[in-house]
């Protein structure tokens, strides 16, 4: 994997119980119901939610990650139900630790709130660490971030099998005005995968 060279990231993988793909024009719809039906929960952590004002905001996001993917500047991933066309949730490879040719990611989620404590983010996160090294992808190193006081996500982490390399305290909220917080930081390395 490296940047210009005629690699393509793969489009596509079917867990069986739910579909991770690129989200692809037309989907600002399904991914604004999961937006709103989700706000109240995801708002205080995740400031991108209050650009999703509407289906069109949501589409043009959609148009924008996509783009993105397509010149490999990063790579946002749905999370979509069996059926390929309820979005339960995103995730992705994002590119916050140096540029793709470094073979690292972090990795990110929100499941949409009626899908949240049945152990799917567990099952996500699993699948993409297989999915991420995997020849496919080729990633070296995926890191995943959360809040100190979100203990959802850190249980998630844990039982995906990353292992905790630190906290970074008193960080600036990713919410304006937002209070600051301390920020677990767990990873996973393709060679020593997690179980």
């Amino acid at each position: 994997m490296t940047s210009g060279n005629g690699w393509l990231p793969p489009e596509r993988f079917d867990a069986g119980a739910f579909v991770l793909r690129s989200l692809m024009p037309g989907a600002g719809p399904a991914l604004h119901a999961a937006v709103a039906e989700s706000r109240v929960v995801l708002r205080p952590r995740m400031a991108w939610v209050t650009a999703h004002r509407d289906v069109h905001a949501s589409e043009r996001i959609v148009r924008e990650r996509r783009a993105r993917w397509l010149l490999q500047e990063d790579f946002t991933i749905g999370i979509f139900a069996a059926d390929g066309a309820t979005v339960i949730g995103g995730t992705g490879f994002h590119l916050r630790e140096g540029p793709l040719d470094g073979r690292q990611a972090e990795v990110g989620m929100w499941l949409r709130t009626s899908w949240q404590g049945h152990g799917v983010g567990t099952d996500v996160l699993r699948t993409l660490l297989r999915w991420g090294f995997s020849p496919a992808w080729g990633w070296l190193r995926l890191s995943w971030r959360c809040d100190a006081d979100n203990l959802a996500s850190i249980r998630v982490a844990e039982k995906a099998g990353l292992r905790c390399e630190g906290v970074l305290r008193h960080q600036a909220s990713p919410t304006a005005g937002g209070p600051r917080r301390d920020t677990w930081c767990f990873a996973a390395l393709a060679s020593q995968p997690a179980p």
